[in-house]
């Protein structure tokens, strides 16, 4: 007997807050949602859509990823996967770097991303040939940026974006918040001359003005423009060290960088 194909998966993501993305997944049976910081946003959708909520993927334990989780169990009695350390507001199945999470026909691993926050996990899937493979990375890794460093260090925040900067140019980067047009902001004055990141700024701003996402964003793309998967090209290191000098090991300049888009209005 040949095995059944898993169903496709559908990913979309559902904008909070002022700039917040709840990823929600769904096969058409059932769904999933990473980071949900607002029960009721999760709760509309689900209604438009027809489908029961089955689990809730969290990435970190900020109040914005974490806010509608207790909620949604409550009403739902769906499963609850989070990073086992972090404090959460609400019984979860801990997982760490290594553990594995079935949902919809697919296995999801899970990566220990550590620099936004020191427990600060992601979820990739196993693609099959031909399958879409999909990064939901929380505020590790942004399009042109990356999170702050509010409990980690540069170089736990560098290895973990090494680590998903190694992922194939294909894999889908689901974000968490749609910051795009400012780091492409920044990326542009870091390397003025970079076609791509130009040619991706015209494109964020057309996505804008007519109200849709930037998002989801490519491994491959962020190579081309995030200067913070960029550290080690000459262009990068150049830009950095002329705006405050610093030792020339990647952690040092990785560390620069960051701390400039800190400051950076």
């Amino acid at each position: 007997m040949v095995p059944s194909e898993p169903a496709a998966l559908h990913v979309r993501p559902l904008p909070a807050f002022e700039d917040n993305y709840i990823w929600l997944l769904h096969d058409g049976q059932a769904a999933w949602v990473v980071d949900p910081g607002d029960a009721a946003v999760v709760q509309q959708a689900l209604q438009t859509l027809g489908l029961p909520l089955a689990g809730i993927f969290i990435t970190h334990h900020h109040g914005d990823h974490v806010g509608g989780v207790a909620a949604l169990q409550a009403a739902t009695g769906c499963r609850v996967v989070g990073p086992g350390r972090e404090a959460l507001p609400t019984a979860v199945r801990a997982v760490d770097e290594g553990d594995t999470i079935d949902a919809l026909g697919q296995r999801w691993q899970v990566w220990h991303v550590p620099g936004h926050t020191a427990g600060h996990v992601a979820y990739v899937n196993e693609a099959a040939a031909g399958q879409p493979r999909w990064l939901f990375c929380g505020d590790t890794l942004f399009s042109a940026g990356c999170g702050r460093l509010f409990e980690g260090t540069p170089a736990q925040m560098l290895t973990s974006l090494d680590r998903l900067a190694h992922l194939p140019d294909d894999t889908r980067v689901c974000c968490a918040h749609e910051y795009t047009l400012a780091n492409l902001r920044f990326a542009r004055v870091v390397e003025p001359d970079n076609a791509d990141v130009q040619a991706a700024m015209r494109e964020a701003e057309q996505r804008r003005a007519r109200g849709a996402p930037t998002l989801p964003s490519t491994i491959g793309q962020e190579r081309r423009i995030n200067p913070f998967l960029r550290v080690r090209e000459p262009t990068v290191r150049a830009a950095v060290q002329q705006h405050m000098a610093c030792a020339g090991d990647d952690v040092a300049v990785f560390a620069a960088l960051r701390r400039w888009k800190d400051g950076f209005r």
